[in-house]
């Protein structure tokens, strides 16, 4: 039936077929063609093959339109699933072939921990772009916070410069004081007490690193085993100052070397010197940075370093390597059939990568392991176990090899693999001519400055700075000074990239053993990060280990001392800062570094190391600094504590022994009477038991503030009842005071007696105040250890001589105050008369003493002035003395020359002009007088 169906169709086709020709006019443009069925069905068969591509089959065109419909684009669709992900089947996760329980439990393990790392991974990297996210707004809100404080409170935080433009001294920054007053943080707000977080970085970086110099400080005092870089690292990293950026070298970094340097992260070798000891432990720094990053390149290419699980060192550098030489076809020990493709040798790429990152028994065991390298490895075997220090005879076997590869030139396809066996014939040969060709001719041989200086730190050789004298064949070694003096061809912008990465110069001076001029540079340095104030601790740091007389650096003109004392200088400086701003006691912490820096380090707190010079200098120094604190506000009470002589302040720290402490205080009490800080002195002498010393100052001070009372000063009174108070404490004091001589009892006694005199004193100037003018000629008739007293005969011995300095210096205003009251009271009986006559006696014999010349015309131009003193006045006999009584009347010059001739003897001069002369004096009585005398002695 079908047939029969297909047949008549196409039968029908052909006979329409044949109408249609029929009908169709000829053309002339196209010629008509006879087919016959069969070559009609092959050509149809051809169209359609030609055009089967752009048909579209029903269902097509239905899915376009469906999807149409819904506004999804076909064509796009179709091109999104070009690239399409096959999914695993369960033969593809678990092989056929694990046909035991212990390999499927195998293979079940290995896709649980693969599934796990990469889950972990996607975790990570989440909470890295979430923290990053956090840190940013952390960061923008801080700075925001800043900014709006700054301009609501700009004089509210203690700003301190310690900059001294004349001296150059450095900003040390901002320290918080040490104690407030309850007056002033009242009137804070509670805006303007900025908690910790929000302080500025300088006062973070002081206050952390402050805790840790105590720690050092109590540590040193008890002997106890301290890391001064450890713990000075552990302060910073408390910050968490640490933020994504573009700078190559931190701070962390920096304290991280300065651990290596110090060598407290490992056991530093005694065989070598300290300076070969510090360029080792530079060394093993770098190496150190490069295992880590080793580590990131692994974990970064972790299918190209098919590391897996195997954890040892070698291990790691063969990883790190597929990664580094991906491009240079199969490596040597990733070859499974060296006969069907030879691998590529990576003996020295493998003995450097393992020296560089710090793998030295790695680096050994692949130099003997391996038949390339069979003649290097004793070689480097010497090397590495004494630390860096070969032989004459390998050097120069190293040297020698070193020329012949570089006789031999870079050969296609092994110049990266000639030049590492290069380097390391280099490192062992430790020859100044090698290096300086490898620098000269390969510029490009290192990609980082780091590994430039490991390179070059590994050739150094110890030997004196700039000696230049050949070891064997005119090879001379490679110093550390060679290294120091390349370096330092370059100005610090090239380092820093004209401030862009200001740590990388300092970082490169310490890597180079330069610690002075690394330290100096740094304390420049006045930014808002504090790097200042790094620099002060790591002046501590080195100070410390006493080891900045061995690092000064290349081309610095000072000496070792001089390093020395430069450090100590800058660690005092910082401790002056805390001084000026009250913190005495942080302070005294940064004087007692700066005092073991000059004394050697941590060996001056024992007393053991360090030479004479430098024991001395930190004593001296000890002493300066702590006197300078015994100077300030609260010193005494810092240092001495409450009561006693030191033990129960700070002082005990540093002065254990009682007669050096003594020694120390009454220095220091010399000093603060030469300073004018007589209160001090006072309170030091008690502290000390020298009562009589304290007791000297108190009459010194109470004469002296007598003074100034009487010429109006208006503190005078109120001092001179503090003065008063004082001495009677000293006193009371005194006499329960068990340890005492005979001879400092009896000078107890001396000064005891002065205070009661210008008591006295004081009493009759009180008076004389008040007016009571015959109370005060009373008290001073009864004076004990003045010849006054009317009632008394004339005492030839010169009493005054014999009264102390302060009680002398009181004598002519009591003298003064005598005249005044005598004027003012009317002699009833004749006692002042001859209390006048006393005064005028006293006066006389005390001529030589430099009294005001007012007290000598009071007496003189008393009406009631007795022949007696006159006579006694008269008893000159020498021009000197003459001289000084025409000064002490320069009214009557004649008279002055009258009398000083009547003392000689020689009358003949006086003449009837004389007499006039006398008699036209304005004071009557005294002319009268001299005139009586005359005419008796001379019958004019």
């Amino acid at each position: 039936m079908a047939n029969e169906q297909d047949m008549s169709s196409w039968t029908g086709l052909l006979h329409s077929s044949t109408k249609l020709f029929e009908q169709t006019a000829p053309s002339t443009q196209f010629p008509p063609l006879q087919r016959n069925l069969d070559q009609l069905e092959a050509l149809s068969k051809k169209m359609k093959a030609k055009t089967l591509r752009s048909e579209t089959p029903s269902q097509s065109i239905a899915a376009t339109r469906l999807l149409a419909r819904e506004g999804i684009n076909a064509e796009q669709l179709a091109r999104d699933l070009k690239s399409f992900e096959l999914k695993t089947t369960y033969e593809d996760v678990f092989p056929a072939e694990a046909a035991t329980v212990e390999e499927y439990l195998q293979q079940i393990h290995e896709m649980a921990m693969i599934s796990a790392i990469e889950e972990a991974q996607k975790d990570n990297v989440k909470s890295f772009d979430d923290y990053m996210l956090k840190v940013l707004e952390d960061d923008w809100h801080k700075e925001k916070r800043d900014f709006l404080q700054s301009l609501t409170r700009i004089s509210t935080l203690p700003r301190v410069n310690v900059r001294d433009s004349s001296s150059g001294a450095p900003h040390l920054g901002q320290i918080v004081p040490f104690a407030s007053s309850s007056q002033g943080s009242a009137g804070l707000s509670s805006m303007e007490i900025l908690p910790y977080s929000n302080k500025p970085v300088q006062e973070k970086k002081a206050s952390v690193y402050a805790e840790a110099v105590k720690n050092l400080n109590s540590a040193r005092e008890r002997a106890s085993p301290f890391k001064p870089a450890t713990a000075f690292k552990s302060a910073y990293e408390s910050l968490n100052l640490q933020t994504a950026g573009t700078k190559s070298v931190n701070m962390q970094k920096i304290w991280h070397l300065l651990q290596t340097l110090m060598g407290e992260d490992a056991v530093l070798p005694h065989n070598v010197s300290e300076r070969m000891s510090l360029v080792t432990g530079a060394r093993r720094h770098l190496e150190f940075g490069h295992e880590k990053y080793v580590m990131e390149t692994i974990q970064n290419h972790s299918a190209q370093a098919a590391l897996g699980g195997a954890v040892g060192n070698l291990q790691r550098i063969r990883a790190f390597l597929r990664v580094r030489l991906r491009d240079y076809g199969v490596l040597d020990f990733d070859a499974a059939d060296t006969r069907r493709q030879p691998p590529i040798d990576t003996t020295w790429q493998q003995i450097y990568f393992c020296l560089r990152t710090g793998y030295y028994d790695d680096a050994r065991n692949v130099a003997q392991s391996s038949r390339a390298s069979h003649h290097f490895a004793p070689q480097l075997l010497e090397w590495i176990s004494t630390g860096g220090i070969t032989s004459a005879k390998t050097m120069a076997a190293a040297s020698e090899e070193c020329e012949k590869i570089l006789r031999m030139g870079d050969r296609g396809g092994r110049a990266a693999y000639d030049k590492k066996r290069l380097l390391l014939y280099a490192i062992i040969s430790g020859s100044r001519k090698q290096i300086d060709r490898l620098l000269r001719d390969l510029p490009n041989l290192f990609n980082t400055i780091e590994d430039f200086l490991w390179f070059q730190l590994c050739a150094v050789r110890d030997g004196p700075s700039g000696s230049s004298a050949p070891i064997m064949n005119d090879l001379v070694p490679y110093t550390l000074y060679d290294l120091q003096t390349y370096l330092n061809k370059f100005e610090p912008s090239y380092y820093t990239k004209n401030g862009k990465d200001p740590l990388v110069y300092p970082y490169v001076l310490l890597l180079s053993v330069q610690l002075l001029p690394a330290v100096l540079y740094l304390s420049k340095e006045t930014g808002d990060e504090g790097f200042n104030i790094d620099a002060v601790h790591i002046a501590i740091t080195l100070a410390d280990r006493g080891i900045l007389s061995e690092a000064g650096g290349a081309g610095q003109k000072l000496g070792p001392m001089d390093a020395v004392a430069e450090a100590s200088s800058i660690i005092r400086q910082y401790g002056s800062a805390y001084l000026r701003v009250g913190n005495l006691s942080m302070a005294l912490e940064y004087f007692v570094q700066a005092a073991a820096g000059v004394g050697g380090g941590q060996l001056s707190w024992t007393g053991s190391g360090g030479s004479l010079d430098q024991q001395r200098q930190r004593s001296l120094m000890l002493k300066q600094l702590l006197t300078e604190l015994l100077l300030r506000d609260g010193g005494i009470y810092l240092l001495l504590g409450q009561r006693g002589c030191g033990e129960e302040g700070e002082l005990r720290r540093f002065l254990p022994d009682a007669t050096s402490k003594q020694q120390f205080l009454l220095e220091a009490a010399r000093q603060c009477l030469e300073a004018g800080l007589y209160d001090k002195a006072i309170e030091i002498h008690k502290r000390v038991g020298a009562y009589a010393m304290a007791l000297d100052t108190v009459n010194k001070c109470l004469a002296e503030a007598i003074s100034a009372l009487l010429r109006g000063r208006l503190d005078g009174q109120s001092r001179i009842a503090g003065l008063i108070h004082s001495g009677n404490e000293i006193v009371e004091t005194y006499n329960y005071y068990p340890e005492t001589s005979l001879q400092a009892r009896e000078h107890v006694l001396e000064q005891q007696t002065v205070l009661r005199q210008l008591e006295i004193i004081l009493s009759i100037h009180e008076n004389a105040r008040s007016g009571h003018h015959l109370d005060v000629l009373k008290e001073i008739a009864k004076l004990p250890f003045l010849p006054l007293d009317p009632r008394a005969p004339d005492i030839s011995s010169d009493v005054f001589q014999n009264l102390s300095p302060y009680v002398q210096a009181c004598v002519p205003d009591v003298l003064r105050v005598a005249l005044t009251c005598l004027d003012n009271v009317t002699d009833t009986d004749g006692s002042l008369r001859a209390l006048r006559t006393k005064i005028a006696n006293f006066l006389a014999n005390n001529l030589h003493q430099n009294w005001p010349r007012d007290l000598y015309e009071m007496s003189i131009s008393s009406s009631l002035l007795d022949w007696s003193a006159v006579s006694r006045l008269m008893s000159f006999s020498s021009p000197a003395e003459y001289q000084e009584l025409s000064t002490l009347w320069p009214g009557s010059p004649r008279l002055a020359g009258s009398l000083f001739q009547l003392g000689l003897g020689k009358s003949n001069f006086f003449s009837l002009s004389c007499l006039t002369d006398i008699a036209q004096l304005s004071l009557p009585d005294l002319s009268r007088s001299f005139a009586l005398f005359l005419h008796r002695n001379t019958g004019c």
